[in-house]
């Protein structure tokens, strides 16, 4: 599927999730010269984002039409989707309007990315392009090779080639991106409760020296759910002694990397990006 970048200059609409990205988004944009105009999620968006924005519409996960109203009210006709939902709130607190109703009926099966996909077709049929998420992070993406000072030994290596066939093999059926290994078992996999919960359910059964390989699914589109770790993620591995963290170079974000490095060095815990993996390797 053909992806867009956001024109040079003027205005640009933010559709933020949960955590730090939005955040550091609007920042960069705004440095950029843009316009940024927010619509935000309820019980999800951090409240900080209001002071680092031009403008913010709050809304109810769901209210996909008032969301539309907010950026033709602002003039936006391309934007960018960041921050997580929590799926669980699928069961809990969605509160679709009519429109998202009628979107959902439209979806033959209830993955992420043809939801997401679906998202994007009626937002374009309203004039409201979704651009590449990757613009203008360029700076806050994690490149090849150690990001710390301690690399991981050579059964570790054996987890993280194990688990990045694994998290290919689970990406591909739209499962989720992370997965935790120890000793070439696989002890969790991400699902409905999101990369954190996963890591803390795979350290857990583990006990200690768990390997964790995050990386992007094979038809990942980049305009959604770009894979990115940050502080918390760091600080979950180290309450399981989980030991590595393999995510994706090129294609993972990382949140504050000052801190992620400083806490992933006084934890012992090995941080690494990954180009790819020559499957004779495994």
């Amino acid at each position: 599927m053909a992806t867009s970048s956001p024109t040079t200059g003027g205005r640009i609409g933010l559709i933020a999730g949960n955590g730090r990205f939005p955040i550091i988004f609007a920042d960069n944009a705004r440095k950029l010269g843009y316009h940024v105009s927010a619509v935000a999620h309820e019980g999800e968006t951090d409240p900080e984002l209001e002071r680092h924005v031009d403008c913010i519409q709050w809304i109810k996960i769901g209210q996909l039409n008032k969301l539309i109203h907010a950026f033709k009210e602002d003039g936006i006709q391309q934007a960018v989707m960041l921050g997580g939902i929590k799926k669980t709130h699928v069961f809990t607190t969605v509160r679709p309007d009519f429109r998202t109703l009628a979107l959902a009926a439209r979806v033959a099966l209830w993955k992420d990315d043809d939801i997401l996909r679906e998202f994007a077709a009626e937002l374009e049929r309203e004039g409201i392009v979704i651009c590449e998420s990757t613009f203008g992070l360029e700076g806050i993406l994690v490149e090849e090779g150690s990001l710390t000072s301690r690399t991981p030994t050579k059964k570790e290596w054996e987890d993280i080639r194990y688990g990045w066939q694994v998290a290919e093999a689970i990406g591909r059926l739209d499962i989720g991106q992370c997965v935790v290994i120890k000793d070439k078992v696989v002890v969790a996999v991400e699902a409905v409760e999101g990369t954190d919960g996963a890591i803390k359910r795979g350290g857990e059964l583990a006990k200690d020296g768990a390997v964790v390989v995050k990386r992007c699914k094979p038809q990942q589109d980049l305009r959604f759910d770009l894979p990115a770790i940050g502080p918390r993620t760091i600080e979950v591995m180290a309450s399981v002694k989980a030991t590595v963290l393999a995510v994706e170079a090129g294609r993972t974000v990382i949140l504050d990397r000052e801190v992620v490095l400083e806490k992933a060095r006084s934890f012992g815990i090995a941080l690494v990006g990954i180009k790819q993996i020559d499957p004779a390797t495994t």
